[in-house]
């Protein structure tokens, strides 16, 4: 069969021998994955040497090597063979190895300059997967000091070419329009805010309809496992049609069972397949013309700030809707049933996986590389700041980097093991106290999907898993299929770090588990059973009955949710004395001195503790006397400056200061609320010793320790500057007001008779703010102009004052008065 590729193949080739790098552009079904690889085995460029194509995905990889091997009339192995994890079919004579993309990492942290290999072909890099990424960027880290005839080329049905040209020194970038039949749209929406079972019955209704209207085999895409169990079940109770085959597709199947999904229906039956998005790209199921598409996939997120992963179920991206419809159209004409509203808006592609996931691999990669910036790499989309450093942070607690974030050599033993850091740590230090079988089987649990099939309530205890592993607990509610899969897997990593057989410890579960989860030991919380807080310091919680919701310490492997309180998932029991022997190292002892909000008063401890976790707590006889002032000071700043024994004297000395502060700020001491609270430990601390409660500050000596803050001069100075009172005309003396800027000096307009000018403060520096009073002490003029004032508004305020008060003494002439205290001058 002529592909749609065999047209740009000549055009590639030429590419490929003038370029370094190159990108393809080609349509789902043209024929890339397959056909590119056995065209490019004989260019002269390569002189022999070999092709890794990188796949993202072990169903992908077996099928491509195996249908290339077909092609070609030979076995995989031969020419063409692949490496996936637990699975290899390779030889001396292979010069094509498809591999997964952990493999590829691997390949270069052992042989940077990748000797014997020509050319890496990055397949569906569209998908942009995290080790990809990191893939891509240690290939062109590779290729710029080591080897500079390294080839590579990246292809992808959608992807942006020009954003990957340029990352790779502008490259060509050749583009394939493939072959694909017309495809029909259909949109079919579950009801608005349908729950989670009404969307998967809208789904098994929407395969009925294509079952009725339409013939050929159905692909349903579906975001997870879950949903495909959920579908299947109710889909066998729908369809009795014997000509009907119903095959999940799915990564975590067996071998057998996923090329079953794969291969054609036999003759005379139709098949609906339900997959994963493992079904997007790479892989073409036979006699597919209708596909069924939920529009939604599940997705890791990780969260830097909880350092936990959670899976989120999102809307699929546009380039994802166009590979899903596509499959529709591979071989002829095609239907596509989009369950989702017509017009809705999609992301063009969806988010790189590095821009999400936990990136404690990727960081122990980049240092046992030799990298401890990603900045130095070249990158798409370089790796976050934060999630970053929360994975340096997670691997020095671990010891497989140094302070410096320099890999260790227990990290470089780390590193071989093909897990998540965490469980390779655990392994190594499972090893170490002799119970290194028993760690290889919980690390191969904690690896794969849950052994337990899930009903309402999910049991939680991890130790319920390892019994029905060692076959303890035989209960027919448990994946046969993971748990086969399990057990090669801990047979594989024993026989790497050569551990043979040996005698499991049930009591030392929890031991290992906070191996890998040091930061996820719990303490539960005082008197209230199913609620835990972390040694990371984040709460945790049961949300249904668990036997291990009474145990005083757990291990959480699994836990997903808010920041403030994650649902406990998958956990095991801990001792105290456990934690006290195995993790001795990581447990402190602290010294509190603190302020107690509740008690009001300064409480002193002695604790010692593991991470956020208090093991034991002690009262603290000889606490520093420094500590306890700087705790009171803390807990004056928590109640606020009203506590301390303020009166109106202190605050009326406060607002003399605050007013020579505006007035001359380099002068004198800012005073206010805000600068005394911020300089507690300057002005107040050596008047508060000895003091540990708030009852104490009653005792306190307020305004002595307020005027330390003035030199002796400055003390002087005080009265004459910002005195308390003005004497007036008429000899009394009246208190300024310094609440108000200007300060204010309110007096009866009768005792300024005479006066010319207005009265000043300040060194003579600023005019009162006169309030001129009624003989019933009201306002009846505010001015700093007292002059002003007699010569013109006098006038008019004298006859309305003279009407309302006819016995007291309203002169013509104000200056020329006498001022009085009386309703009328005393005679002479």
């Amino acid at each position: 069969m002529n592909l749609p590729i065999e047209a740009i193949l000549p055009q590639l080739q030429q590419a490929l021998a003038g370029h370094v790098n190159a990108v393809l552009q080609a349509a789902p079904g043209a024929g890339k994955t397959t056909r590119v690889p056995l065209v490019l085995l004989a260019a002269p460029w390569l002189r022999g040497r070999k092709i890794i194509l990188l796949e993202p995905r072990r169903l992908a990889a077996r099928t491509a090597a195996h249908y290339m091997a077909q092609s070609l009339g030979e076995s995989v192995g031969q020419t063409v063979g692949y490496r996936v994890r637990l699975d290899s079919r390779v030889s001396a004579a292979t010069r094509i190895e498809v591999v997964t993309e952990g493999v590829l990492t691997r390949m270069l942290q052992s042989d940077p300059a990748l000797e014997g290999v020509g050319l890496v072909i990055f397949d569906e890099f569209h998908e942009r997967s995290l080790q990809a990424d990191l893939g891509l960027a240690l290939c062109l880290e590779t290729q710029s000091a080591l080897r500079d005839d390294l080839k590579l080329l990246l292809m992808s049905a959608t992807i942006d070419g020009t954003k990957v040209a340029a990352l790779l020194g502008d490259a060509p970038v050749i583009s394939s329009a493939g072959r694909s039949f017309p495809v029909a749209v259909h949109h079919s929406a579950p009801p608005a805010h349908a729950s989670r079972d009404q969307t998967l019955q809208h789904v098994v209704s929407a395969v009925l309809r294509a079952m009725r209207e339409e013939y050929g085999s159905i692909l349903v895409f579906l975001p997870g496992t879950g949903e495909i169990r959920r579908v299947e079940q109710w889909l066998q109770a729908q369809v009795s049609n014997a000509e009907v085959m119903i095959t999940p597709l799915y990564g975590e199947l067996s071998i057998e069972a996923q090329e079953q999904a794969i291969r054609p229906a036999p003759a005379g039956k139709r098949k609906v397949v339900l997959a994963t998005n493992i079904a997007e790209t790479s892989l073409t199921i036979e006699g597919i013309r209708i596909v069924i598409d939920a529009g939604l996939a599940r997705v890791p997120r990780f969260d830097p700030n909880s350092g936990l992963t959670r899976l989120e179920t999102v809307n699929v991206s546009q380039a994802a809707a166009d590979q899903r419809c596509g499959r529709a159209g591979r071989l002829e004409s095609g239907v596509c049933y989009r369950l989702w509203p017509e017009g809705r808006h999609l992301l063009p592609y969806a988010s790189p996986e590095i821009l999400e996931a936990d990136l404690a691999p990727l960081t122990l990669e980049l240092a046992q590389w030799g990298c401890r910036d990603p900045q130095q790499l070249a990158w798409l989309d370089p790796p976050p700041a934060a999630a970053y450093a929360q994975a340096q942070e997670l691997l020095q607690r671990l010891g497989a980097l140094d302070n410096e974030n320099r890999v260790t050599a227990h990290g470089r033993e780390m590193a071989a093991l093909p897990v998540h850091p965490r469980l390779a740590h655990m392994i190594l230090r499972g090893r170490d106290i002799g119970a290194g079988a028993q760690t290889c089987a919980l690390a191969a649990l904690l690896s794969e999907r849950d052994v337990l099939r899930t009903g309402k309530e999910r049991n939680a205890d991890m130790h319920t898993r390892m019994q029905v592993l060692h076959g303890v607990v035989r209960d027919e509610e448990f994946d046969r299929g993971a748990l086969q899969r399990i057990k090669q897997t801990a047979a594989q990593w024993r026989r790497q770090l050569g551990i043979s057989t040996e005698n499991y410890d049930d009591a030392l579960l929890g031991v290992l588990l906070a191996y890998a989860y040091p930061d996820r030991i719990a303490q539960r919380r005082s008197g209230d059973a199913g609620r835990y807080l972390l040694a990371n310091g984040r709460g945790a919680v049961f949300t249904q009955h668990q036997s291990l919701a009474d145990a005083a310490y757990l291990v959480i492997a699994q836990l997903e949710g808010s920041e403030r309180e994650a649902k406990i998932f998958l956990a095991t029991a801990i001792s105290e004395q456990q934690i006290e022997h195995y993790f001795a190292a990581q447990i402190e002892s602290r010294e509190f001195v603190e302020w107690d909000r509740r008690e009001e008063a300064v409480m002193a401890r002695r604790q010692r503790c593991l991470g956020a976790l208090v093991l034991e707590d002690l009262p603290l006889t000889q606490a520093s006397p420094e500590h306890v002032t700087q705790a009171l000071l803390a807990g004056i700043r928590q109640l606020g400056l009203e506590s301390l024994p303020w009166d109106r004297q202190t605050r009326f000395w406060q607002a003399r200061v605050q007013f020579l502060h505006r007035l001359e700020p380099e002068q004198w001491p800012d005073v206010s609320d805000q600068a005394l609270m911020a300089t507690l430990e300057k002005w107040l601390a050596p008047f508060v010793t000895g003091m540990s409660r708030r009852v104490h500050l009653a005792k306190l000596d307020l305004a002595g320790a307020l005027n330390h803050l003035l030199s002796w001069q400055q003390q002087r100075a005080l009265d004459e500057l910002a005195p308390t009172h003005v004497q007036v005309p008429t000899g009394s003396r009246i208190a300024l007001d310094y609440s108000n800027d200007p300060p204010v000096l309110a007096v009866r307009l009768q005792e300024m008779f005479g006066a010319t000018d207005t009265p000043r403060i300040g060194g003579g520096k600023v005019k009162l703010l006169l309030h001129l009073l009624s003989p019933a002490q009201r306002p009846v003029q505010v001015t700093q102009d007292l002059a002003g004032f007699w010569r013109g508004s006098y006038h008019e305020v004298k006859k309305d004052l003279k009407g309302r008060y006819p016995k007291h003494y309203w002169p013509d002439d104000p200056l020329q008065a006498e001022p009085t205290r009386r309703a009328k001058p005393r005679p002479h």
